[in-house]
């Protein structure tokens, strides 16, 4: 893509502005509301030619402007918020096929944002893509374990950006398929004392629900669905997470570890093999 605008070069830019601002050059009041305005304002980029609905969710003008860009040009419908609750609210009123989430946002910040779509059965199902500074192992375990379909950290080039919103929505669409195909998706899974029952996103231990994370909730269907199968690690990521998330072998042994605790005294339907993965216990 011929002159593609880098994150790099757009963050160098915004930081010079900073620069001047720090200097003491003061913008007009009038500007400074029209900044904070177009910040928080929903705004639809429409796309006679659409490939798919795209909500930005980003407080930075600057980034979401050039996120907004790129998607409206590659034939997407983009809508920007810059508040954690207009991007709730924007769900409610008009799901989009993809949300591309910061997590550091004024208000409700992204990963709340992430974990109430995630745990509301009407919007749970839509991808969501967290967008962020940070890029600590914990940071993006917590985001995947809460539900989140891919993780991008900044600085990132547009064209990488593209390439995540083009695989996940594809993911998404084959997995749409896959279920609407498949009746036995919304059978009843059960290994013992374990009931799980993937139409209702429910998960029962001795009769007893069991509060599961979106990520925790495949995680747990994807064994007990083949019990006494080993899935190594890698496989576990690509099924959960699809083959292009940066996810490492540590994460998913995190990911077990607190499955594992709220299945309490009944842990042990988990079982690790060791140097290979981990399986559902034949019970």
């Amino acid at each position: 893509m011929a002159g593609e605008t880098t994150w790099l070069t757009r963050r160098m830019a915004t930081a010079t502005r900073s620069a001047e601002r720090a200097s003491g050059a003061k913008r007009p009041q009038s500007a400074i509301a029209r900044s904070e305005s177009s910040r928080d304002a929903v705004i639809d980029h429409g796309s006679s030619h659409s490939r798919g609905s795209v909500l930005v969710v980003e407080d930075e003008l600057d980034i979401q402007e050039l996120l907004s860009h790129t998607l409206t040009r590659e034939g997407y419908r983009v809508t920007c918020c810059g508040r954690g609750e207009h991007a709730l609210e924007q769900v409610d009123s008009n799901p989009p096929d993809l949300v591309l989430l910061d997590l550091m946002l004024p208000g409700i910040d992204g990963m709340d944002v992430c974990r109430r779509l995630k745990s509301n059965p009407e919007t749970s199902t839509i991808p969501v893509i967290m967008l962020t500074a940070r890029g600590e192992e914990a940071d993006i375990v917590a985001g995947l374990e809460i539900g989140a379909d891919d993780y991008m950290s900044k600085p990132f080039a547009t064209r990488t950006m593209l390439a995540r919103v083009k695989a996940v929505l594809r993911r998404h669409q084959r997995q749409k398929s896959a279920h609407d195909s498949d009746e036995d998706d919304a059978r009843p899974i059960q290994v013992g004392p374990l009931v799980i029952r993937p139409d209702r996103h429910e998960t029962r231990l001795d009769g007893e629900p069991i509060e599961l994370t979106a990520t925790e909730f495949r995680l747990i269907t994807l064994l007990a669905r083949k019990p006494g199968r080993v899935f190594t690690r890698q496989q576990i990521i690509v099924s959960i997470h699809g083959d292009h998330v940066a996810v490492t072998d540590r994460s998913v042994d995190v990911q077990i570890l607190h499955l594992r605790r709220k299945l309490g005294q009944r842990s042990d339907l988990i079982e690790a093999v060791r140097g290979v993965g981990y399986r559902c216990r034949e019970d």
